[in-house]
């Protein structure tokens, strides 16, 4: 029971961040746009931050999901890594973007907090892209950098975007990028 309370409060906190955001507000004020209390959130996340992390951490599964929902959809992989970009790059992911890069920042510093987050940031994404890469034809090793370097670079361009909101050349850059990583292994001599 208890865990069924904690999915549906947070599920109310992913769904204010996606409204207009939060991660400048206190807990209390996060309370109040959420119709819970602070203690309440306190119970169920341990602290702001714990609470922070754990939305970036559903919206995160939500983005894999809806990357693998993409790619069961389509056996053309710019195709799939342009409408994975879209999705990215719509204007109403900003808040839950610019909160995922607040903390990707505090985990950078090794806050306690952040654990969990330092520990699937990458990974959590590395296996499921590698698969990707694999389909395509790389060999296990090949497939692992590309996979490294397509997380690196599509969190680039979107801090990019976030920063500057160039849009057209970022797009642009996307594309460009989706056509260079997913090219056909080189034939093996």
């Amino acid at each position: 029971m208890a865990g069924d309370a904690r999915e549906a409060l947070l599920d109310r906190c992913v769904d204010a961040l996606k409204e207009g955001g939060f991660s400048q507000l206190s807990l209390r004020e996060i309370a109040s746009a959420t119709g819970t209390s602070h203690r309440m959130l306190i119970y169920h996340f341990g602290s702001r931050e714990g609470l922070l992390a754990e939305v970036v951490r559903r919206i995160e599964a939500e983005q894999r999901a809806a990357l693998a929902a993409l790619a069961a959809g389509s056996d053309d992989p710019v195709e799939v890594s342009g409408r994975f970009w879209r999705r990215l790059a719509d204007p109403a992911l900003a808040p839950a973007e610019r909160l995922f890069f607040e903390i990707y920042a505090h985990a950078l510093f090794g806050r306690s907090w952040t654990e969990s987050f330092r520990a699937s940031v990458i990974a959590a994404w590395a296996a499921p892209v590698e698969e990707m890469f694999g389909q395509l034809g790389y060999d296990p090793t090949e497939a692992r950098r590309r996979a490294r370097l397509a997380l690196a670079a599509t969190r680039g361009l979107l801090l990019d975007l976030l920063i500057t909101g160039d849009r057209e050349i970022l797009d642009g850059a996307a594309d460009l990028f989706a056509r260079l990583i997913t090219a056909p292994p080189a034939p093996k001599a």
